[in-house]
């Protein structure tokens, strides 16, 4: 498999990058207003994370850095890492704006730990949406263990692999669509939208996806000399992701409107890299 899903996938994100700063739905305008606010994705994992005031944290995969800003504002002494260039623009901007130093590193993922030194986070994070950008999770694993300290932990909150096998065109039922494990081909969509409420319209419409199960997921990190700490199915997530089927709870959180206890809608995953 050639590189080609990187560059057209960079060009993807890329394009929405100045459109999600702009969303009411990232909230940048509440960051600055408020000086103690953080994401509705951190917020709902913080019982979960701890405490992590002083831990030398990376955040793979940092988008715009909206997570990255609420980490450090619990007190992580974090770097971004991401391969759009457009997104790491917004990402530094808005850390500036806060008058939050934070480092962001422009890398693919998988050369994280040539970019950012080996064996250096106390906290390796990744958050909804990334892994599924990502065609082998057995080179993410390894790349993760690569980056922790002996004794550190991996924090990851995601889109559940089941969710992520449903078609979300089918708005009368659940329907099992796309596959759910990882597939050497990606799966190619072509979308003149983004996720976020925007009037922008794209170009860079084609993206290289695919799904990676939570089993393979799990073994890709046991394989990679890591303890699996914890591991908690949600029956939320941070979007609109079945339209037609979906409430939003006061948390931000979105839930299926009839029946939750059906699908797994994301996870919460924990793993650690013995002292």
């Amino acid at each position: 498999m050639t590189d080609d899903y990187r560059a057209l996938n960079k060009a993807n994100w890329d394009e929405r990058a100045p459109a999600h700063a702009a969303s009411p739905d990232y909230y940048v305008d509440r960051f600055l207003r408020e000086a103690d606010f953080v994401s509705d994705v951190v917020r709902f994992d913080q019982p979960r994370l701890g405490d992590i005031r002083g831990l030398r944290t990376v955040h793979l995969q940092c988008h715009i850095g909206t997570d990255t800003l609420s980490l450090a504002r619990l007190g992580a002494e974090v770097t971004g890492l991401d391969f759009s260039p457009a997104s790491l623009a917004q990402a530094r901007q808005l850390a500036e704006r806060a008058g939050t130093p934070i480092e962001f590193v422009e890398s693919d993922v998988y050369d994280a730990r040539t970019a950012l030194g080996a064996s250096g986070f106390d906290l390796v994070y990744t958050g909804i949406g990334a892994l599924c950008w990502l065609p082998s999770v057995r080179r993410w694993a390894e790349t993760v263990a690569g980056l922790l300290r002996p004794g550190g932990r991996l924090f990851l909150r995601e889109g559940h692999p089941v969710l992520w096998a449903t078609d979300e065109t089918h708005t009368e039922a659940l329907v099992l669509g796309y596959p759910y494990f990882e597939l050497a081909e990606p799966m190619v969509f072509a979308d003149q939208g983004t996720y976020v409420e925007t009037d922008a319209e794209f170009t860079a419409t084609t993206t290289h996806e695919w799904n990676h199960g939570l089993g393979e997921i799990v073994t890709a990190l046991l394989d990679a000399g890591l303890t699996l700490t914890g591991l908690t199915e949600h029956t939320s997530v941070p979007w609109n992701a079945l339209p037609g089927q979906m409430k939003r709870g006061d948390d931000g959180e979105w839930r299926l409107s009839a029946h939750s206890e059906r699908l797994p809608l994301s996870y919460t995953l924990q793993a650690g890299k013995p002292a």
